[in-house]
């Protein structure tokens, strides 16, 4: 199991002033910050990162709402890192994410539901790497 995931606090948790909060609650729980930044995402760039959802239904609103508004990348740190980051995002729905998960505190619907987290180590290193050089790993 991999030691580093990828994560975004999406656009709706940015423009709601709930960014501190959320590094707070990856600080309490347990994360290291390896790497952060804030982006104002383009269109193509949200587009070229959900790539792997193109043929879906919701990748057009998906990569509008993404390129809407400044987001926040970061690289976590914690043993099996994207379980744990999993697990503290919540479920994709927010109404069914359990009390005390990032999504059931800062999500308002399964479009704009605050945050964003790899789903495997492949997928962690692929989206580490499309915002992230080596360099900016600390």
């Amino acid at each position: 199991m991999g030691n580093l995931t990828f994560a975004i606090i999406k656009p709706d948790a940015v423009r709601a002033g709930n960014t501190g909060n959320i590094i707070q609650r990856i600080n309490d729980a347990g994360f290291k910050l390896r790497a952060m930044k804030t982006l104002h995402l383009t269109q193509r760039e949200a587009e070229g990162f959900y790539a792997v959802h193109r043929e879906r239904p919701f990748f057009a609103g998906l990569t509008e709402f993404m390129s809407s508004a400044p987001c926040v990348v970061m690289v976590l740190e914690k043993d099996r890192a994207v379980k744990a980051w999993r697990d503290l995002m919540g479920a994709t729905d927010p109404a069914k994410a359990d009390e005390g998960t990032l999504r059931k505190e800062f999500g308002a619907s399964v479009g704009e539901n605050a945050t964003h987290g790899s789903d495997s180590d492949e997928n962690a290193a692929i989206e580490i790497a499309y915002f992230f050089s080596q360099l900016e790993l600390v």
